[in-house]
């Protein structure tokens, strides 16, 4: 079965690209990431000179000309149909309290940097001890909670840059 690719230039060009064509392009890899490529008896440079994997976004580097590229398959574009994220990527700028509680600890401040999973808060609801953790890697812009702050259900309580 030949697969489509909709693969989006700068932002705007769309183009559609099947299984058949890439296989019959005359591609040799030079180095790591840097190609040459023969089309229609013209010759092409190319490098990927920046990836984004979960965006399956490019950077490609083609005769010193430099194109953003995005490719999406046929699931990708169902996933994006439906409202779904694609990956594990994630921009989540702000974490609200999941529930009315106390805040026992905040362990991080302004301007830290912290990583995906690292524990920002302890929060106090039902007589259990919650650990808020980072959805993301990302930088602390702003606290809106202090440590003994009874809190709402959806309170902001910190937000990321």
């Amino acid at each position: 079965m030949n697969k489509l690719y909709q693969v989006k230039i700068n932002g705007a060009l769309e183009q559609s690209v099947s299984d058949e064509e890439i296989n019959a392009l005359d591609i040799i890899k030079t180095s790591d990431l840097k190609y040459h490529i023969l089309q229609d008896g013209k010759s092409y440079s190319a490098e990927i000179t920046d990836s984004t994997f979960h965006e399956k976004a490019y950077k490609v580097k083609i005769n010193n000309t430099t194109y953003n590229i995005n490719i999406n398959n046929d699931l990708d574009q169902l996933i994006i149909d439906l409202g779904f994220e694609i990956g594990n990527f994630k921009m989540v700028d702000k974490i609200t309290a999941p529930m009315p509680g106390l805040i026992l600890e905040i362990n991080v401040k302004i301007g830290d940097e912290v990583k995906e999973n690292d524990a920002l808060l302890i929060l106090e609801a039902m007589k259990m001890e919650n650990v808020i953790s980072s959805p993301r890697d990302g930088i602390i812009k702003s606290i809106s909670a202090k440590k003994g702050d009874a809190v709402d259900k959806n309170q902001l309580l910190i937000e990321f840059e």
